[in-house]
């Protein structure tokens, strides 16, 4: 995507070939800043501090992770330390394992003097991979705003949560793609921002993207969502999603779940857009999906932008008081409309994925 005329992506090999950067997104979207990650304990720190963040681009860095661990070691035992070590980094989001277990199923097969170099290749197959799917699945969601937009001929309304743009995925991201492409074929989009609390990912990344994409778009306190549903001032919502089990139940930021409840109160489509590498294939009950809890002062504390034009933290809470931070809520099945994937847009059941995806129906010794 573009940040003052110049294409970016979030991740991406530096010219020695040995360590990658990556776009800080703790400093936006107030300071546009990359970060060199050169050594494995980089990595974890970014994907555990969410210097990056978003299910694709948590396991893109990860497959660098790995490349970054076997710099000076190649060994069996060293592989096996490095991908340990960043899976641990974050729990909920499936793709990191999924990109490890990737790197680690290759690599384990190879001669040591082979791993370094097929190691950074094939990290840079899974961005590569990344860019791709996610395009195609921004295809398949801008004919659902397309539908919209014929039906009403007028602006589609759309509601997102949490931040599912470029800056959650390599390039493209995967809630906005839909809206990305909706815009450059001259669909009229405008976006009802959350600004999710309590890291704020929809005031400073979402809000961000769109401003520079030029989007019509406003930001919203998260409790606004209902009553613009219930005024008919949302056609659409379209959320991300950091894992979804095989069943369709959906494992998104914190609040998701009470926007899908609207949603469906109101009978407004809710829509989930995502890669099939967000999809754990292992598990079918949404309920038994590791919930992270993060650090409190995350609640305690907000930043911003001071009149001085310095990023500050304030405390908006007594300072006896402590807070509970669960990072990620579930959303049954029952209540998503559809699934955007990068092989079309399915209703949210097991069948209708294994329809789109047969190759898991042998992985799984599956039966439609």
């Amino acid at each position: 995507m573009q940040v003052n005329g110049t294409p970016y992506r979030c991740i991406w090999p530096e010219a020695d070939r040995r360590s990658v950067a990556i776009i800080d997104q703790t400093k936006l979207p107030h300071c546009f800043a990359s970060v060199s990650l050169r050594t494995l304990d980089d990595a974890v720190l970014a994907i555990r501090d969410m210097l990056v963040r978003g299910a694709p681009l948590i396991g893109a860095t990860a497959a660098y992770g790995v490349c970054l661990g076997l710099n000076e070691d190649c060994s069996d035992a060293r592989l096996e330390a490095v991908c340990t070590a960043l899976i641990a980094a974050r729990p909920t989001a499936v793709n990191l394992r999924w990109a490890v277990e990737r790197m680690r199923s290759l690599l384990s097969n190879l001669p040591l003097e082979e791993r370094l170099e097929k190691a950074y290749t094939e990290a840079a197959a899974i961005c590569d991979e990344d860019v791709r799917v996610n395009e195609a699945l921004g295809e398949h969601g801008l004919e659902l705003i397309r539908e919209k937009y014929a039906e009403k001929g007028d602006t589609v309304n759309i509601l997102t949560h949490c931040n599912a743009g470029w800056l959650a995925t390599v390039d493209w991201g995967t809630a906005l793609a839909p809206i990305f492409k909706a815009h450059a074929a001259g669909i009229p989009v405008h976006v009802w921002v959350d600004e999710t609390r309590p890291r704020n990912q929809g005031a400073h990344l979402t809000a961000w993207e769109l401003a520079s994409a030029g989007i019509d778009h406003h930001l919203i306190v998260d409790n606004s969502g209902g009553h613009l549903m219930q005024q008919g001032q949302v056609d659409l919502c379209i959320v991300g999603t950091d894992r979804t089990t095989c069943t369709g139940d959906v494992c998104n930021k914190i609040g998701t779940y009470l926007k899908a409840l609207a949603a469906a109160d109101n009978g407004v489509p809710f829509y989930v857009a995502l890669p099939s590498s967000t999809i754990d294939w292992t598990l079918e009950d949404g309920a038994k999906i590791p919930i992270e809890e993060r650090d409190q002062e995350e609640v305690l504390l907000v930043s911003g932008l001071a009149e001085d034009g310095k990023v500050q933290q304030v405390r908006i809470a007594p300072e006896q008081t402590k807070a509970a931070n669960p990072a990620f809520d579930v959303t049954p099945a029952r209540l998503v409309t559809g699934l955007i994937t990068e092989r079309g847009v399915c209703t949210a059941k097991k069948e209708a994925l294994l329809a789109l995806f047969p190759e898991q129906n042998k992985k799984q010794g599956a039966e439609l």
